[in-house]
């Protein structure tokens, strides 16, 4: 499923998002940059050991919830990863949806500083960090559409959702805005 905002695409598929091939993958990553499980975990295993030692050199007092740092993309197809902490669901009454936001926002901003053609980003927040998904769908691409409508140029973006209950979560937000 996609939709078009201005010159830019927002697209949906149900996959993998170390195999995507795109200039930045977005990686849900905790504030320590320390690596995980869920996607986190999958990324650093599919781009090496090398990017641990960039975030462990570059950043070594991590990156804030709610904020995005951008590596290489070792061994992945994409050029970068960018690092992006969203929050911990805490009944959504602590900030949570401006924190989700800003995750999205500044992986899109640090795509544009980049000249990215092209963007993939994960359902960040809704595994470990407990994110009602339905809230992450309407949060993620909502900041998603806001930038792009804000900003000129032709980006691809991309979510990559693990299963199909996030795809149908997701389906059913973007079919809302788009209709």
């Amino acid at each position: 499923m996609q939709a078009q905002v201005h010159n830019s695409t927002i697209e949906l598929v149900q996959g993998d998002i170390t195999k995507e091939e795109v200039d930045a993958v977005v990686n849900a990553a905790n504030s320590r940059l320390a690596g995980g499980g869920g996607v986190d975990g999958a990324i650093h295993r599919a781009a090496g050991p090398s990017i641990m030692e960039e975030t462990r050199r570059e950043f070594p007092d991590g990156c804030p919830t709610g904020s995005a740092v951008p590596t290489s993309g070792g061994n992945l197809p994409a050029k970068y990863i960018f690092h992006a902490v969203g929050p911990v669901w805490r009944g959504g009454m602590k900030g949570e949806p401006d924190q989700l936001a800003s995750a999205y926002r500044t992986c899109l901003q640090l795509a544009t500083e980049r000249n990215c053609a092209s963007i993939a980003f994960p359902a960040i927040s809704t595994g470990v960090y407990g994110y009602p998904m339905d809230l992450a769908a309407a949060h993620s691409l909502a900041a998603v559409r806001d930038y792009l409508l804000d900003h000129d140029g032709t980006l691809r973006v991309r979510f990559v959702l693990f299963d199909a209950g996030a795809y149908g979560a997701y389906s059913r937000v973007l079919e809302e805005m788009i209709g």
